[in-house]
């Protein structure tokens, strides 16, 4: 039977297909996935066998939405990648069907992203990651993801900045008030009329 493959149907399936690939592009590809390693606050590698292009395409739409990038990766490429951006490859995370999740801006976000995804997809799952180039597994992803977003623990890092801070200034400016009360006092006790 012959395969005919156009536009967005050129996209590996599974590892069904092998589809050669010129050695100018294998460099531009691994050229790409480095620098987005290199980039990334977080990486995040799935299973992927089974999507249908309108799902991919979805998940596509919603990592970019979290700041980052997802893309169906070779094995043999990405390990030359993984390699070159100074990456060990814990076993399990370069076989069968690869795609990867590289979060540039907000790690838990695109975790949540991905594990989110997974719970409702059979077809996706979650092999492990990397943060800060450090590997992690599955279970460690999914507790990224429970981690609140970055706008949020800014604010709540902010929060516990200023606690202090704001207890100094009313602390520092209590016996001002204090004193300021009593002169008041006595500025209207002598501003008020006497009787006689």
């Amino acid at each position: 039977m012959p395969l005919t493959l156009r536009g967005k149907d050129f996209l590996l399936k599974g590892g069904e297909f092998t589809l050669a690939i010129s050695k100018e592009r294998k460099n531009e590809l691994v050229n790409q996935y480095t620098e987005w390693l290199n980039n990334s606050q977080a990486v995040v590698i799935t299973e992927y066998s089974g999507l249908t292009m309108k799902q991919l395409d979805d998940l596509r739409t919603k990592v970019r939405e979290a700041g980052g990038e997802f893309h169906v990766v070779k094995n043999t490429l990405g390990r030359v990648a993984f390699e070159q951006a100074g990456l060990k490859i814990p076993v399990g995370f370069l076989e069968g069907s690869t795609a990867v999740a590289f979060a540039f801006q907000d790690a838990p976000a695109m975790a949540k992203t991905i594990t989110e995804f997974a719970r409702t997809s059979e077809f996706v799952k979650v092999k492990g990651g990397y943060l800060a180039k450090s590997p992690i597994q599955a279970d460690d992803v999914k507790a990224l993801a429970e981690l609140p977003p970055l706008p949020v623990m800014r604010a709540r890092i902010l929060g516990v900045i200023l606690a202090p801070a704001s207890q100094l200034v009313r602390t520092l400016a209590e016996p001002a008030r204090q004193v300021a009360s009593v002169l008041k006092a006595y500025a209207d006790k002598d501003a008020s009329p006497t009787t006689a």
